[in-house]
């Protein structure tokens, strides 16, 4: 049965191949379960409103999963999106200075938001205009979005995705405030307290990374899960013998289960329409022509990324199914919305399963039902040590940079939208601005080089779009 639905002989992998390359994306992305309803509610852990958007992040990326595993049978895997998570929250905390009403209630009418903008890429989808948008980024240009979202993973890994706090809640970095001191005793100094755990973080991110590396050397297909595992076993070991800490202390006093009845309070089809009427008709458009463009260009960048690292695009660049998995993306921020999270996008930790094997459907499917899964067991999944994730980011990170061989590089036209979309990523954080940087670029050079024919109608109007989205104050 399995055969049928997903092809795996025809697309050279198997069932074993396939659910661990879906663990190991989880295990990857695991950290959104619990950070994104610590960002849409200001980390009011615990609270109805937390529980709600907890419950409503696990069930909204397992439908996304499935739909991107039955519809696309695609091996790409999604959750509310980091960045458009952090978006939402600033809208609401701006909603309620305006109107003064609750934030729970202007929670409730940003989800309208995304429910529209859900609507609108259902239809862009259905109809493939989208397919046209990913279409009318050239093929130089998409060829370097792989390498830029490998920077962007790597800059994750050594940066974000590590951080460590002292008792003043102060937070440092690893690539920053640990490779970046001067010395190792400024290092020690700066951080106090919080040194001997940034410590065992870099120890543990370099054990899982030369685990990986060797491993996968020898053609081990489940490298990076084991890799992993063996991090999160030395991080854990660490913790006990180096920190004074028990790693799984949190499990005694978690609570396995699920609080559906905050969500029915909070969150589930909770959509207050009158109160988003409250900040006008200009400013609600404004939102969700910005919340459209922001996950429209962060998933097609993914999607494209991922593909041309798995070769799963033809010469032209153009991956098989693209309709079907925007429309996927499409479907996990309607139901989003309808439960009560922010859009729903794909994760470029997909990437980690890909390198893992994954090649079809059944991995996004592995890993949604994983997500269910969360429901019951999400402090299991909280005792993953991030250094431990970092090291497979790191990894794909690497491999995803393999793919600049692809470039032109005696095509400055090229070049140059490319070499700007690789710092431009990591440094903005967002896959989407970097495209949209890209573009423009692309656009610019290409018209003051005097072949602006070279330049398609859909470019040129993506490319106008993005520099009002930078430039025009509203």
């Amino acid at each position: 049965m399995l055969e049928n639905v997903f092809k795996l002989k025809e697309n050279n992998t198997t069932v074993k191949t396939e659910i661990i390359a879906g663990l190991t994306t989880f295990m990857t992305m695991a950290y959104i379960i619990a950070l994104n309803p610590n960002i849409l509610t200001g980390y009011q852990v615990g609270s109805p409103l937390w529980n709600g958007v907890f419950l409503a992040t696990c069930i909204a990326s397992f439908v996304a999963m499935v739909a991107m595993g039955l519809l696309a049978n695609k091996p790409f895997c999604l959750a509310p999106g980091m960045g458009l998570n952090s978006f939402f929250a600033v809208v609401c905390g701006n909603i309620v200075a305006i109107t003064g009403m609750e934030y729970v209630d202007s929670f409730q009418a940003v989800l309208c938001i995304v429910l529209i903008e859900g609507i609108v890429f259902l239809l862009l989808s259905v109809f493939s205009i989208r397919e046209k948008i990913v279409e009318a980024i050239p093929v130089g240009v998409r060829f370097g979005i792989a390498p830029a979202i490998g920077l962007m993973l790597m800059n994750i890994g050594f940066g974000s995705n590590i951080y460590i706090a002292d008792e003043n809640f102060n937070q440092f970095f690893m690539m920053k405030d640990f490779f970046g001191a001067l010395t190792g005793s400024s290092a020690k100094t700066q951080m106090g307290s919080a040194y001997p755990t940034m410590v065992l973080s870099v120890v543990t991110l370099f054990v899982g990374l030369f685990v990986i590396i060797v491993l996968a050397n020898k053609g081990v297909k489940a490298a990076v899960i084991l890799g992993m595992l063996v991090a999160s076993v030395v991080n854990w070991i660490g913790q006990f013998v180096f920190l004074g800490v028990n790693p799984f202390g949190s499990l005694a006093s978690a609570s396995f289960v699920p609080a559906f009845g905050d969500m029915a309070s909070t969150t589930l089809f909770k959509l207050n329409f009158s109160g988003l009427l409250s900040i006008g008709w200009f400013t609600i458009i404004t939102l969700v022509i910005t919340f459209c463009i922001i996950d429209m260009f962060d998933t097609i960048g993914t999607l494209v990324g991922t593909a041309s690292r798995a070769g799963m695009v033809d010469k032209d660049g153009n991956m098989p199914n693209m309709k079907e998995a925007l429309l996927s993306d499409a479907i996990g921020t309607v139901t989003g919305s309808l439960t009560g999270t922010s859009t729903v996008t794909t994760f470029i930790e997909s990437a980690s399963g890909v390198e893992a094997g994954g090649r079809t459907g059944l991995t996004a499917i592995t890993c949604g039902l994983v997500f269910l899964a969360c429901i019951f067991l999400a402090p299991i999944a909280a005792i993953i040590p991030a250094a431990a994730t970092s090291s497979a980011l790191v990894y794909v990170g690497i491999l995803m940079i393999m793919g600049l061989r692809n470039i032109n590089f005696d095509d400055i036209t090229i070049v140059a939208p490319v070499a700007i979309m690789l710092i431009a990523m990591p440094i903005s954080g967002s896959i989407g601005h970097a495209i949209g940087l890209g573009l423009i670029t692309f656009t610019g050079i290409k018209v003051l080089t005097g072949k602006a024919k070279d330049v398609s109608v859909l470019t040129y109007i993506i490319s106008l779009i993005f520099v009002l989205k930078f430039f025009l104050t509203v």
